[in-house]
């Protein structure tokens, strides 16, 4: 039955001879839901004078019923008079219902042992708990004690159980329908690849090895993929698409089921008219020439949104600081796949370069962040420049966090261009550095360092460094005032005081060194093109060494007065590993020598090395070393002063300054010049690389290099890649041994060996 104005609905359904009442829908008002026992199939079915009736007839291909279920006169006799009796209450008729139901439990129960499951107790049903049955040993026996229970868990489930959970539900994917049709001349064959490409990289169904440990597991994958299908292809403008998913159940025993995922791609839309929404900038085409896109373009997302993001950044590289764009809209015809574009741009002022602002807690002032940034106020504003400013004050090492973004300033250039100024977000972080280091070189022996800096205890950027060096060679003590960004970015000015003790095959010398220089360098932030550096040394050292006129070591006391000074040009493309280019070093340094005479000489030293790559993975590397001193004789040249070779960064395969001249006791001496070659062959995959390389060098007694009795050192070595920079470790065998020298030497260090 069901009320016309939706008031309530009442559905029945014949059931065995009764009718149940199915559902009722709420009604307007509780008079109404009074109503509803008089006239409801069940109050029907429960009246005493009303006879069951059969099962009726199926229904008949028309819809119609074949016979009445009752006569109209046994119907109107079970329908109950209104008249004029009042209508019972809600609370009424729930207590009536109540008390059949009861009586309905207790009849069904009264042939067995069974209690009352039911009983009305002040309006409310309630269930009734029969009572425990009599010596149920269960109940009555005592609990065990709690220390005989056991308490322990089941076993873990193992690797093989869980193998063969893995195994209950395994499954195929096959995907279908990516395939351009044969009529269409704008499908592109390479887009319909790179779209599977992408989607089994990226499939949730392709986890687990394609098995799962239910069907749910399976089906909420493959819904992950539908969506990941349409993304994809909306994505490469294939708006209309969809995805179909289906499955097909194995016909072969333990052979797994195979989800199909059917891609109905529909046409792919493309760009029609474009529209870049933004006032006149300077120069009027450096909005349109940076976005790509053209029309007639297919409209593909990363493209779309690689040319928003571009132009976002070449504003403000251009003088618009303040440049935003806003919400793209694409509005795409069904018929003619055609997609109009527009996109709404607010430039900005185009604007200067204004003053430094700063707020935070400063390491240092507006003035000397003045000094590092590369531009001077008035010149056209460029995010490169400022982002080149914030990697500066990262670079100081004395901030903690760092940000630099423009503000619109109040005052204009006198053009009439506003400034735009630049507010620096600094805080301060820890000045003080304690260090520690220790290691062993062959041919060196053991060393360990210590040092305590403050990095800002004369600011700006003025440090203070206390360091020690305990060694096997070697033994000392510094004190070193270093000033950073002195007056100018990367010019460093450097003052340091050390006594210095050192004990080498070739030599023994106790030295006192005040040195001082002005420098212009590359850091692992910034490799220079072009560096230099110009300064002082004043020594007083004390030597043993072997004297061949004497013929026995002798001890002299040396006074000496330098003036070193070098120039470097590098082309290369990293600092500690370069792949390409070059690099030329000059080093000069003007000397006089008091120890026995005057004495006034030059040392010199060209240093350099190429890169080649031969591809990706494979480097060629070369480097040379020529080395020469004039204007003094080798003995009465201090054995400090004097060019050694070998080592790690010389000759390796050889002893620490083992080549050149030796003494009766087979010690090296050291010569007055020196050249060294090596090449090396470096290949690497991933962050592991290896190295063969062959070094080859000597030291002269002359003045100038002879390049004879070269000795040569040939080896393999290992790289491990940092993020700064790889570590390497070479092992390198003497090939032309001498009395001495190792079979095998290790080097351990940071860094390419040139």
């Amino acid at each position: 039955m069901h009320w016309s104005k939706g008031l309530f609905a009442l559905q029945t359904q014949q059931l065995l001879g009764r009718t149940y009442l199915i559902h009722l829908h709420a009604l307007p008002a509780l008079a109404l839901f009074a109503f509803v026992p008089m006239i409801s199939a069940s109050a029907i079915a429960q009246t005493p004078d009303v006879q069951q009736t059969s099962p009726p007839p199926a229904m008949t291909p028309s819809g119609s019923r074949g016979s009445a279920i009752i006569t109209d006169q046994e119907f109107d006799a079970a329908v109950p008079t209104l008249d004029d009796a009042p209508i019972e209450t809600v609370e009424e008729w729930q207590k009536q219902q109540d008390a059949a139901e009861v009586e309905a439990a207790a009849t069904a129960t009264q042939n067995s042992n069974d209690p009352p499951v039911a009983a009305l107790q002040d309006g409310d049903l309630v269930e009734v708990i029969a009572d425990p049955p009599v010596n149920d040993p269960l109940l009555d026996d005592p609990l065990p004690p709690i220390d005989g229970f056991d308490a322990e868990p089941p076993p873990a489930p193992t690797q093989a159980d869980d193998d063969d959970a893995n195994t209950r539900i395994r499954y195929r994917l096959r995907l279908v329908g990516l395939d351009p049709p044969a009529q269409d001349l704008n499908s592109d064959v390479s887009v319909f690849k790179d779209i599977r490409a992408l989607f089994f990289d990226l499939s949730a169904l392709g986890q687990g090895n394609r098995r799962a440990d239910n069907r749910a597991i399976v089906a909420a994958r493959a819904r992950e993929d539908e969506k990941l299908l349409l993304d994809i292809l909306n994505g490469q403008g294939f708006y209309d698409a969809t995805v179909k998913i289906d499955a097909e159940v194995a016909t072969v025993p333990d052979e797994p089921s195979t989800v199909v995922l059917t891609v109905a791609p529909g046409k792919r839309y493309f760009l029609g008219e474009i529209v870049l929404a933004a006032p006149v900038v300077e120069p009027v085409d450096l909005i349109a020439k940076n976005f790509v896109p053209k029309t007639g373009d297919p409209i593909v997302a990363d493209i779309i949104l690689a040319s928003e993001a571009n132009i976002a950044v070449v504003l403000p590289q251009n003088g618009y600081p303040f440049a935003t764009t806003g919400q793209r809209d694409i509005l795409l015809d069904g018929e003619t796949g055609i997609g109009d574009y527009t996109l709404p741009i607010d430039t900005g002022a185009r604007s200067y370069f204004g003053a430094v602002r700063t707020e935070g807690t400063p390491a240092f002032d507006a003035q000397h962040i003045g000094i590092l940034r590369r531009f001077k106020q008035g010149d056209l504003y460029d995010s490169r420049k400022v982002d080149d400013l914030r990697a500066a004050l990262v670079a100081t090492g004395l901030l903690s966090t760092v940000s630099v973004e423009p503000v619109r300033s109040t005052e204009v250039a006198p053009d009439g261009t506003p400034y735009a100024d630049l507010l620096v977000r600094q805080e301060a972080g820890p000045a003080r550095t304690l260090a520690a280091s220790g290691g062993y070189g062959t041919g060196q022996g053991f060393r360990a360092e210590a040092s305590w800096t403050h990095r800002n205890l004369f600011p700006p950027e003025g440090a203070l460094r206390v360091a020690g060096v305990l060694g096997t060679q070697e033994q000392s003590a510094s004190v070193a005032f270093s000033r950073a960004n002195a007056g100018r970015r990367d010019r460093n000015v450097d003052l340091s005081l050390s006594a210095i003790r050192s004990n080498y095959a070739a030599f023994e010398a106790f030295t006192g060194k005040l040195a001082g220089s002005i420098s212009y360098v590359s850091t692992p932030i910034w490799q220079k093109r072009f560096t230099y550096a110009v300064g002082f040394e004043l020594l007083g050292t004390s030597e043993d060494a072997f004297d061949f006129n004497k013929g026995i070591r002798d001890r002299e006391l040396y006074s000496i007065f330098a003036l070193p000074a070098q120039v470097g040009f590098d082309t290369s493309d990293d600092l500690l590993n370069p792949t390409k280019g070059f690099r030329f070093n000059v080093r000069v340094s003007p000397e006089a020598s008091l120890g026995s005479g005057k004495q006034i000489y030059a040392r010199v030293l060209l240093d350099g090395s190429t890169y080649y790559e031969v591809k990706d993975n494979i480097v060629i590397a070369g480097r040379f070393r020529l080395g020469s001193i004039a204007g003094i004789n080798r003995e009465n040249l201090a054995p400090s002063r004097r060019y050694y070779g070998g080592g790690g960064g010389s000759v390796r395969g050889y002893g620490y300054q083992k080549l050149g001249p030796r003494d009766p006791n087979n010690d090296p001496v050291g010569g007055r010049s020196v050249s060294e070659a090596a090449i090396e062959l470096r290949y690497r995959f991933g962050n592991f690389g290896v190295v063969g390389f062959v070094d080859a060098g000597q030291v002269y007694e002359s003045s100038i290099p002879k390049f004879t009795n070269p000795s040569i050192g040939a080896g393999i070595g290992g790289r491990f890649y940092t993020n700064f920079g790889p570590v390497r470790l070479d092992l390198a065998t003497p090939l032309n041994r001498q009395k001495g020298d190792s079979r095998i030497t290790v080097y351990v260090s940071i860094g390419q060996a040139f």
